[in-house]
């Protein structure tokens, strides 16, 4: 039976469920995994929920904390979406590099051709993005739109597990090139 809400606190022992869950929240403290909350919706943040949340939660939270959310879009089981990064003053670039590297192996437990995301916040660098293995995505849109791609050949870094089956995503896209 699929429960509405999980929280997978062990990648080795939650794989099968990560496969399975489009929806979550990585929760890092203090650069290791509490939980990776999962939910049967998508999280949606607008710019607007963005700059309120930060600067309530910033107020309160002293914490080494960093929530990754993020998606799997239904019609495009393939990618995954990175919806959105909440952090405070006194979490340290160790959280959210574990946060990234988590995120990084649940894209390979599902097997995922790439993330993206849509950066709006103007303090994270182009160049620190390219470090982190993301390459701009959409250069005719304003916005900046950011991709990482797998398709198949995942970071060393990543724990091998046993990967999902690929066979059911490929069906839809049978020309060979990523549909992007």
């Amino acid at each position: 039976m699929t429960h509405l809400f999980q929280a997978v606190r062990n990648l080795d022992s939650g794989a099968e469920i990560l496969r399975h869950r489009a929806y979550g929240m990585i929760e890092v403290a203090a650069g290791q995994l509490v939980q990776i909350k999962l939910k049967p919706w998508p999280k949606l943040v607008s710019i607007v929920e963005a700059r309120w949340i930060r600067g309530w939660k910033q107020g309160w939270n002293r914490r080494d904390v960093c929530r990754l959310y993020y998606n799997q879009p239904r019609l495009h089981r393939n990618y995954l979406t990175l919806n959105y990064i909440e952090s405070s003053h006194d979490t340290r670039w160790q959280s959210i590099v574990k946060a990234l590297a988590i995120f990084d192996e649940i894209a390979y437990l599902k097997q995922s051709d790439a993330i993206l995301a849509e950066l709006s916040n103007a303090a994270i660098s182009d160049r620190l993005m390219q470090r982190l293995g993301w390459a701009r995505h959409r250069e005719d849109s304003p916005q900046r739109h950011w991709i990482k791609r797998f398709y198949g050949e995942y970071p060393a870094t990543i724990r091998r597990r046993q990967p999902s089956n690929s066979i059911h995503r490929r069906s839809h896209n049978s020309g060979g090139s990523p549909p992007i």
